[in-house]
């Protein structure tokens, strides 16, 4: 006979074997349904990137084998390649400072000046005209003397102009000091007004130069940065610079600041564009003003209706470079301004000594 307790391990067994089939069962499902997950996520990325390669552009052109036309581009005009046009070389004359360079000679270099005839003595090979001629030009004719009397068989020559002396720049106008200053380096035409002490208070912002040996003049508005001209031009040897003088007018009589003031465009200030700079006319002045005018006969004068004007009824007549504009005081509103300022006086002193 067969022990209870067998009987029962017997059970026990084969309970277990009975739920362990269904979880091994079940493992095998999830390993299984993975695998075929992974396979289908392997599957879709490998169609997307085929089909990226297939939409993606070809390759550079330089690895492919098809030929390519080539074409011949139009050559551009000078003015569009961008390169700068090149400044005239200056030339030398009388009285001009050279530093003259031989070539592992220095028994024959030497600072020579331009005499009178235009001409420098050489220590070795006598007088050589320069006048007219460029420092590369000076150069070649210094060599090919020194050749000519044998003196080097190859000489290499450079010439450095270290002053322009009859070549000075003429600044002019309304600067503080005018007067011709040399040019010793290149520098621009705010250089030379500052060499020149600056501006008067009376000058524009208009500046001529006029270049030597060349009917050329060259006119531009110094801007307010002054740094910034649409270039602030170069000054060459020779050049004059002239500051032209402001036009000003002058407010007098019962207006707000009485004075002159500067007008950059001498013909389009009205009278009451001056009367606004002028910051108005005042409370007593009379509507009746004056224009005084310099002209080449004498001085004119010719009345102004102010109040006409203001209203818009006749028109606003310009001003010119030193007319005088004069607003007079009128009687009746001084008396008038007066006897209300008496008034009042009197009206303050009455409430002050009633409460005493």
């Amino acid at each position: 006979m067969v022990s209870a307790p067998t009987v029962q391990n017997q059970l026990a067994t084969e309970s277990n074997r009975q739920v362990a089939l269904p979880a091994k069962q079940a493992f095998a499902k999830v390993r299984l349904w993975t695998i075929l997950a992974l396979a289908l996520i392997f599957w879709v990325d490998k169609s997307t990137y085929a089909q990226a390669q297939d939409s993606a552009p070809p390759a550079h052109p330089s690895l492919t084998t098809a030929p390519m036309a080539t074409t011949n581009p139009a050559p551009l005009p000078p003015s569009a390649t961008g390169s700068p046009t090149r400044s005239e070389a200056l030339t030398l004359d009388s009285g001009d400072l050279l530093n003259v360079a031989v070539f592992d000679t220095p028994e024959l270099s030497a600072k020579l000046r331009v005499d009178n005839l235009g001409e420098i003595v050489l220590p070795v090979g006598g007088a050589v005209s320069v006048r007219g001629l460029t420092a590369e030009q000076a150069q070649s004719a210094i060599e090919e003397r020194l050749r000519r009397k044998n003196i080097l068989r190859d000489p290499h020559v450079e010439v450095l102009v270290l002053e322009y002396a009859t070549q000075g720049v003429t600044v002019g106008g309304e600067v503080k000091t005018p007067g011709v200053y040399p040019w010793v380096a290149k520098h621009t035409v705010l250089d030379f007004i500052s060499i020149a002490g600056g501006l008067t208070p009376a000058a524009s912002k208009t500046v001529t130069i006029s270049r030597k040996d060349r009917e050329q003049v060259i006119t531009f508005q110094l801007s307010p940065a002054a740094q910034e001209h649409e270039g602030d031009l170069e000054v060459r040897p020779g050049d004059r610079i002239f500051v032209t003088r402001a036009g000003i007018v002058y407010v007098v009589g019962d207006v707000g600041r009485p004075g002159g003031y500067l007008i950059e465009n001498k013909d389009t200030v009205t009278v009451l564009q001056a009367l606004a700079l002028a910051q108005g006319m005042n409370k007593t002045a009379k509507y009746d003003a004056k224009l005084i005018r310099n002209s080449p006969s004498g001085r004119t004068e010719s009345d102004l209706p102010l109040k006409r004007i203001l209203a818009n009824q006749v028109i606003d007549p310009k001003l010119q470079d030193g007319d005088i504009l004069f607003v007079p005081v009128s009687a009746s509103k001084e008396w008038a301004e007066k006897g209300v300022t008496s008034i009042l006086q009197m009206a303050v002193g009455v409430v002050i000594y009633g409460r005493l």
